[in-house]
């Protein structure tokens, strides 16, 4: 199979009109729909299209509202193998100096002496993966989906009414009259899907009585491509790093905070609330200042009871939504994305109905034992640091540092958090899906 998407090297582009490509047709058909045109369902859309799967993605929102700067306030760490993923369909190359390697993580508990230290030298000369703004992911996406608009087209804003399968074909109906009609519908519209719903699949969850402020900093000294996880008993503090703009270091944090208290701190004056944030923060990267817009969001898990439902899939956090606490959630996605595109491409190339039920149950055994233990990580992880209960404080004080010193499991976690233990799809191997 050829790569179906064009080159725009050095073409200047406008994202947000050149995405805006909704078809005239009052009745699309399509491969595969998308609804969902977030991080997820974008990666999806630029995946399939590249291989030749002829792509419609719908969203409820103009792209001129989700590529809006101050849409997204968070940056992702994308492991290594989400890495190879954005690469092999075109991503990648559109961050060019938008993101700063992770060399290095540190994990330490209050005032504790014993920590963790994952050095990415002890494996190698790859990074453990790279931190990448929000707002420059949605953006390349957009490029690399405008690359591939012969075989993608974006359909938004527009919302999902109703949904109806057939033996042959599943179609969705749109706010505005329009239909929709493809082999295989793909959820990937978060937490809240509709979707989902429509179909009848149930979910499984619990709010945390913890909320995620969100900010990005500016600091004197270098972060050195350190990241830093900080367990406070309120929940972690994240130190991420970013890289440098305009000759001043950056760093994204991701501070969990009580939710009976989140409100308070979003509420202060910039100098107030810089001064927290320079409490838990230290020292170590000199004078802080505040860039930007600060974000709050609601934390929780949740789990589908089920990824399919005969021609519709669930990706993403329409599937699974953990808890920020390791940085997994967004890759959780990425490997949803591979999976599926594998499983697609594959029947594609066989000649055989891309809703296959085998190809479809594959991919619910493929995906949901991975995300159900990577949701089960993280809440216990969640529960045992977010608290300062002395006897629990000293077990996980001295687990640090055990886990620190036994060189094989060390490796194991650094390799995990990498992204390149289990099964992994082709895309994430680094491998093609050409025939």
């Amino acid at each position: 199979m050829q790569d179906r998407c064009k080159s725009l090297a050095g073409v200047p582009y406008d994202p947000v009109s050149m995405t805006e490509n909704t078809p005239p047709s009052r009745n699309i058909r399509a491969d595969v729909a998308i609804v969902g045109a977030g991080l997820v369902g974008s990666t999806l859309a630029c995946a399939l299209a590249k291989h030749g799967v002829t792509t419609a993605v719908i969203d409820r929102l103009a792209p001129s509202t989700l590529l809006a700067p101050t849409f997204d306030g968070r940056a992702s760490a994308v492991a290594l193998s989400a890495q190879r993923l954005l690469r092999a369909i075109g991503v990648w190359d559109h961050l060019a100096g938008q993101t700063e390697a992770i060399r290095e993580i540190r994990v330490s508990d209050g005032d504790a002496p014993f920590f963790l230290h994952y050095d990415h030298a002890d494996l190698g000369d790859e990074p453990l993966g790279s931190m990448a703004e929000n707002r420059h992911l949605r953006a390349a996406l957009a490029k690399q989906m405008l690359s591939c608009a012969d075989h993608l087209q974006i359909i938004s804003p527009a919302s999902v009414t109703s949904m109806a399968q057939r033996a042959d074909d599943i179609t969705l109906t749109l706010d505005d009259g329009r239909t929709v009609t493809t082999a295989l519908a793909v959820s990937a519209e978060g937490r809240n899907a509709a979707l989902r719903g429509l179909a009848g699949i149930g979910v499984t969850g619990w709010t945390y009585p913890q909320i995620g402020i969100v900010a990005t900093i500016g600091h004197a000294r270098s972060h050195d491509g350190i990241a830093h996880e900080h367990f406070l008993p309120a929940g972690p503090f994240a130190i991420l790093p970013l890289p440098d703009d305009g000759g001043v270091h950056r760093s994204s944090l991701v501070w969990t905070e009580r939710e009976d208290v989140a409100d308070s701190y979003m509420a202060l004056p910039e100098a107030a609330f810089l001064a927290e944030i320079a409490e838990r923060v230290g020292g170590f990267l000199g004078e802080l200042s505040l860039i930007g817009p600060r974000f709050s969001h609601p934390l929780g898990l949740q789990f589908a009871a089920q990824y399919t439902s005969g021609r519709l899939v669930l990706a993403g956090d329409a599937a699974h939504g953990i808890h920020p606490i390791a940085g997994q959630g967004l890759n959780l996605g990425f490997r949803d994305v591979a999976a599926l595109t594998e499983i697609i491409v594959d029947a594609k190339q066989l000649g055989l109905d891309l809703a296959h039920p085998g190809g479809l149950a594959r991919y619910q055994r493929w995906r949901r034992t991975d995300n159900l233990v990577m949701a089960g990580v993280t809440d216990v992880l969640n529960r045992l640091f977010s608290n300062d209960v002395t006897p629990i404080r000293l077990a996980r004080d001295a687990g640090l540092g055990v886990v620190n010193r036994i060189g094989p499991l060390k490796k194991f976690l650094m390799r995990h958090a990498m992204g390149t233990v289990g099964e992994l799809p082709r895309l994430m191997r680094g491998e093609n899906l050409n025939a």
